[in-house]
């Protein structure tokens, strides 16, 4: 990745995340670790890119905090088009997942009962169990 910084390393995708996807994406095949390098070296880079892309458009519109709009925006001008109804089908996904995991905080929030008599009745339960 090109950087005037100098500071690359501060700068890149876990080897652990990428070396995980690999494996999960061919399963039977064996990659070189410098093939598994230049993979971690592409997925920094175009995070770089399609990120700053992103931030000049939401720059352009005025706005202060970049929103999955303007990193699909960026997809588009930077010739990545074609991946966008994969985009907005994961974005989807993410959204739900939001959605149900505040959905079940808020149910315990709406319960009523103070964290800790919740804690204190947990305790009662285990003691029952462990008699």
């Amino acid at each position: 990745m090109a950087s005037s910084s100098g500071n690359d390393d501060d700068l890149t995708i876990p080897r652990a995340a990428i070396n995980k996807m690999i494996k999960e994406t061919l399963p039977n095949v064996r990659v070189a670790n410098d093939a598994r390098e230049l993979v971690v070296n592409c997925c920094t880079e175009f995070i770089h890119l399609i990120s700053s892309e992103a931030n000049e458009i939401c720059n352009k519109s005025e706005k202060k905090t970049i929103s999955p709009e303007h990193v699909i925006q960026a997809l588009e001008s930077l010739g990545f088009g074609s991946y966008i109804s994969e985009v907005k089908e994961v974005l989807q996904e993410c959204k739900t997942v939001a959605l149900k995991r505040r959905k079940a905080s808020s149910r315990l929030e709406n319960l009523g009962i103070p964290e800790e008599e919740l804690l204190r009745q947990q305790q009662e339960l285990f003691a029952k169990v462990s008699e």
